[in-house]
């Protein structure tokens, strides 16, 4: 991935995994661009029922048997589609329900939640302009180039001040001695630290019903209690016998959170069946009543798994996020390298992109975990097929051996059978073909005299020849023991024969002496 911050150019050559479209909020439209919040919206859930059911929903992960008295509404009733003029919302400051998290389950996966549902249009930031946006935009460009707070020179040492936190993208702006100052965010549009990646679009349609809850648990511990789990959405649900929650996926996420991938079925008096829509079933999950009995079970986030659809992927793509040039939101479409997979998103600030690339890492560790483990199953798979492959070749052994025994049983029964009779047609036609392979076997320069030449030249190969090398082989470090041994005996040797060179010296001494005074005796 390829970043550019403040360049005339900005481009990522490599498709970020992680993006964030689809954020719903009901706050005030905002004057500024926030990563992950294109299309704010605020939705319109319907109920799915009429009247409410008292239920008591365990709190999951808060121990075995301890329950919560939660209201859920009655799920779905009423007939199909069946809504109520209730105006929730899909977005919660501080990282709660409706804030778009990745979704980790593949290659580039990314949830786009919230696209797919009939919404009703708030203004976001692909609204027109307002006066106060201008108003902010106006006081903005004053305290960057023209600020009026001393009316010296001093305002001049001001402007660059501002236009370095207009860079940095942090701080106030002072414009003006009386006016409040402005507020320098990393959305602004000088603020330098900013590219374009590329994120996957989702591949759900709205129809699979898929909606991914994030919990602030491990994803072992919430594979241990996925019972427990099923049973306590159910009992949010409004407990109603004609409503199965399934449970697609249960992956982890960083920072020991998981992510659990569920949809709903729901059971026709006629037999028949059919999914909830992913965004019906987020829309219901998202009311206040029932967002207060996800978060007892654990629940930080939710997310609708559906795709996007050419409109929304156009009007994405047609207007520049705010704080980003128009001109490089046009080079970041041009440079896309798959149109058809990958959108253009916003990366605004090192919080940003460090978020991103710890995704990627994780996501990386994941994929590489997976690898070792497909490793380890083709090393499996490839000693098991040795392995079946010496007992196919043991067993072609053992089946042509039991062929040679039934074909001399064969031969033995059918010359039992035969004994008595005279010799018939066939069988003197089969001997004569015997006897004429016999004869084609038994020409010199046929297969036989080839045979006996081949047995002959395996023979004397198989002869041990008369050097020593050739009958006798040593190991190494036989060879080295001996060779060391050898050599003591040499060196005992020479000592002994020195000694004994030594005593002969002594002894001629000896033998002068005694002969001098033989000789003195003498005289």
């Amino acid at each position: 991935m390829a970043f550019n911050f403040g360049g005339a150019k900005t481009t990522a050559s490599v498709a970020p995994l992680f993006g964030g479209f689809g954020t719903t909020t009901t706050s005030a439209p905002s004057t500024g661009f926030t990563f992950g919040g294109f299309g704010q919206t605020t939705t319109s859930a319907p109920t799915f029922g009429f009247g409410t059911a008292t239920t008591s929903a365990p709190a999951f992960g808060t121990g075995l048997g301890a329950t919560a008295t939660t209201t859920a509404p009655s799920l779905f009733g009423g007939g199909l589609g069946s809504t109520a003029p209730t105006t929730t919302t899909s977005i919660f400051g501080g990282g709660a329900f409706g804030t778009q998290q990745p979704a980790l389950g593949g290659l580039g996966a990314t949830t786009f939640g919230g696209f797919g549902a009939q919404q009703q249009q708030k203004p976001g930031i692909f609204a027109q302009p307002t006066s106060a946006q201008n108003n902010v935009l106006l006081n903005t460009a004053t305290a960057l180039s023209m600020p009026t707070v001393f009316n010296d020179e001093r305002d001049a040492v001001l402007a660059r001040w501002n236009q370095l936190q207009a860079f940095w993208g942090t701080g106030k702006g002072y414009y003006n001695g009386t006016a409040p100052p402005v507020e320098f965010t990393s959305e602004n549009h000088f603020c330098r630290f900013k590219a374009v990646g590329y994120s996957c679009i989702p591949s759900a349609r709205d129809e699979d019903g898929l909606v991914a809850l994030d919990f602030n648990k491990k994803d072992q511990d919430v594979r241990n209690a996925q019972q427990q789990l099923v049973e306590s959405l159910h009992k949010i649900l409004g407990s109603k016998p004609t409503h199965s929650v399934n449970v697609e996926t249960v992956r982890p996420l960083p920072g020991d959170k998981s992510e659990v991938v569920i949809y709903i079925i729901e059971r026709n008096p006629n037999g028949t069946s059919r999914r909830i829509s992913a965004s019906e079933l987020f829309n219901f999950l998202n009311q206040n009543h029932v967002k207060t009995q996800l978060t007892q079970l654990g629940v930080v986030n939710m997310v609708a798994k559906t795709t996007l659809t050419a409109a929304q992927v156009k009007q994405l793509t047609d207007t520049p996020p705010a704080g980003i040039d128009p001109l490089i939101w046009e080079q970041a479409k041009k440079d896309n390298p798959d149109p058809e997979r990958l959108i253009p998103v916003p990366m605004i600030g090192f919080g940003e992109l460090h978020r991103r690339l710890k995704l990627q890492e994780y996501q990386t560790k994941q994929h590489q975990g997976r690898l070792d483990a497909i490793a380890g199953n083709i090393t499996g798979i490839q000693g098991n097929m040795s392995t079946m492959q010496s007992k196919i070749q043991q067993y072609r052994r053992k089946l042509q051996e039991l062929s040679h025994r039934v074909l001399e049983v064969l031969i033995r029964q059918e010359a039992y059978r035969k004994s008595g009779y005279a010799i018939q047609a066939d069988e003197e036609q089969l001997r004569v073909q015997l006897e004429a392979i016999q004869v084609e076997l038994n020409a010199p320069m046929q297969f036989k005299g080839r045979l006996n030449e081949l047995m002959s030249q395996i023979r004397m190969q198989q002869m041990p020849s008369g050097r020593a090398e050739d009958r006798y082989s040593m190991e190494a470090t036989m060879q080295e023991e001996l060779r060391q041994h050898l050599k003591q005996q040499q060196e005992g040797l020479t000592h002994l024969i020195s000694i004994i060179k030594d005593d002969m010296e002594d002894l001629k001494v000896i033998e002068q002496g005694l002969a001098e005074v033989t000789q003195h005796h003498r005289r």
